[in-house]
């Protein structure tokens, strides 16, 4: 079963120095149909205007993933974490039993593209920590985020897997999992084939009681995708 969730349909918010599209419920945007995907619980696709960013605030008990699409982030955190976060790497940071952070665009002529991204934790009142990665861009399903840490990914605290998909035109990539396992993908940029799906840029979906799938690359493509409980 594929349940596809379209680019148009996300919500949408408009700060000003902020533009999102909101995968699933988030602040001022509340759909009962779209509050998550197991535990995955939020995609946010946020464009932060020149010079301008989030301020410190706070957050626990969560699992939070960054991905840039282009441009910087620029953290700072109160684990003492001052870093910076370039187009194509990933970023980790288990709240834990509470952290705060900010994040902003440095860049005076370049707009910030991100994804942010929540994972609901399986283990409440762990200590904070901080994870940043760039990972080997090479076409087929790259592992960044696991469980266990395995193949040099960024440990989470969650029976939860991420991957990266990389596809050329008609390149193909394969997944088996558990027939109790659900599948959320995200299309970065591209368009992708799924048992049938064609799946565009901002679009999404969320594979359940498939075991054995294949993702097709209809032109140059990006994704990420989840294994989720």
């Amino acid at each position: 079963m594929i349940i596809v969730r379209r680019s148009k349909d996300r919500g949408q918010s408009n700060l000003g120095w902020l533009k999102s599209h909101h995968t699933f419920s988030f602040a001022d945007y509340h759909d009962p149909k779209h509050m998550g995907v197991s535990v995955l619980r939020v995609i946010n696709d946020d464009m932060v205007t020149e010079g301008q960013g989030f301020a410190t605030h706070s957050h626990a008990d969560m699992e939070i993933i960054s991905y840039v699409k282009s441009g910087t982030i620029e953290h700072k955190d109160s684990m003492g974490n001052i870093e910076t976060l370039p187009a194509g790497e990933f970023q980790l940071m288990s709240a834990g039993r509470g952290v705060t952070h900010s994040e902003y665009n440095p860049s005076q002529n370049e707009i910030l593209k991100f994804l942010q991204i929540w994972v609901q934790t399986n283990q409440k009142g762990l200590d904070p920590s901080y994870q940043q990665k760039r990972f080997e861009n090479k076409n087929g399903l790259q592992l960044i985020v696991s469980p266990d840490g395995k193949d040099g990914s960024l440990l989470i605290h969650q029976d939860a897997s991420l991957y990266q998909l990389h596809l050329g035109v008609d390149e193909i990539a394969s997944l088996s999992v558990a027939n109790s396992r659900t599948i959320y993908v995200h299309i970065v940029s591209g368009s992708i084939e799924i048992e049938g799906e064609i799946l565009n840029e901002g679009d999404g979906a969320s594979v359940k009681e498939i075991t054995d799938f294949e993702f097709k690359g209809l032109e140059n493509s990006e994704a990420l995708v989840f294994d989720l409980p």
